[in-house]
């Protein structure tokens, strides 16, 4: 087991185990963490058998692990006969205070940090369309009758508007965002809709007017639904209902999942859970491993 600076890893064997590997998620893929991490490096297991993403930044000279904006979930990627708790301490003994996001399968060890359960709502896309409406809450068949007679259309749009729509949109609710990391989402999704690997999509009114965008990631496993925006008629219009239920209209029948990508919101959680989909629970860890003083001023 070492950890690598990022500039020495091995992207394509980086990138192999993040793609074979059911909790490897678009967010551990080399480019996405090269692009939105201030810095990272990269645990690494015998010949990359096992990997896990260490995005990190430093304050007062002292390495800490962060989350970066945009990425949901990192974690440890692969099989491995280390321990997990082992592993995780392994990682405080070298990089003494941290706020991580860990993915699905990996386990919570509470004797080393604090663990915080998160929801992140899925859906497989691998039946009929027909089969994963039947799951659909009688609330929302309704609301999608109500869009559908609003005269709603859905259509392409372009990845910089679905950017900066939810820029507009929704940056005070996400300070923690900067101007920076906008601008490195949109170009690592410009590089990704090259390769097939990114779309935009948005909702457009009988008048014309565009009333709501979505931004969506695709690897080989998953849909990721990345940037979702509403605007005030869309709203009224019950837009984003429709969206989504074209997208998994579209992808129905795919051996591939629609990853909401949350939310602990009460408000966000119920509007995906009208869609049937199921809780993909992963851990926010957070730990202190820093001396007395400095551990007192940053809890």
């Amino acid at each position: 087991m070492q950890i690598i600076p990022s500039q020495n890893i091995d992207k394509i064997k980086w990138d192999a185990c993040v793609a074979v590997n059911k909790n490897g998620l678009i967010y551990a893929s080399f480019d996405y963490l090269s692009a939105m991490a201030d810095n990272w490096s990269g645990l690494v297991i015998n010949d990359y058998q096992a990997i896990m993403p260490l995005p990190w930044r430093k304050k007062w000279g002292i390495k800490y692990l962060y989350t970066p904006a945009f990425v949901q979930q990192l974690g440890l990627i692969g099989l491995t006969k280390i321990d997990f708790e082992d592993l995780l301490n392994a990682i405080k003994k070298q990089i003494k205070y941290g706020d991580y996001l860990l993915n699905s399968s990996n386990n919570s060890p509470a004797s080393i940090g604090t663990f915080i359960p998160k929801c992140n709502f899925i859906i497989n896309l691998s039946n009929d369309y027909q089969n994963i409406q039947e799951n659909y809450s009688k609330e929302l068949i309704a609301y999608l009758k109500k869009a559908k007679s609003n005269e709603l259309s859905v259509t392409d749009s372009s990845i910089s508007y679905a950017v900066d729509t939810y820029q507009a949109l929704y940056q005070e609710r996400f300070p923690s965002f900067k101007e920076v990391d906008y601008k490195n989402f949109k170009t690592i999704s410009l590089e990704f809709e090259k390769q097939g690997n990114a779309t935009a999509k948005k909702v457009i009114d009988k008048q014309g007017n565009t009333i709501a965008v979505g931004l969506f990631l695709k690897d080989s496993k998953r849909i990721y639904n990345l940037m979702p925006s509403t605007l005030p008629e869309g709203r009224k219009q019950l837009a984003m209902h429709y969206l989504l239920d074209s997208v998994i209209r579209e992808f129905s029948g795919r051996d591939m999942i629609l990853d909401f990508e949350g939310s602990d919101h009460i408000g966000i959680k119920k509007f995906y859970q009208l869609f049937g989909c199921i809780n993909e629970g992963y851990w926010h860890w957070h730990y202190n491993n820093l001396p007395f003083l400095i551990k007192v001023i940053k809890r």
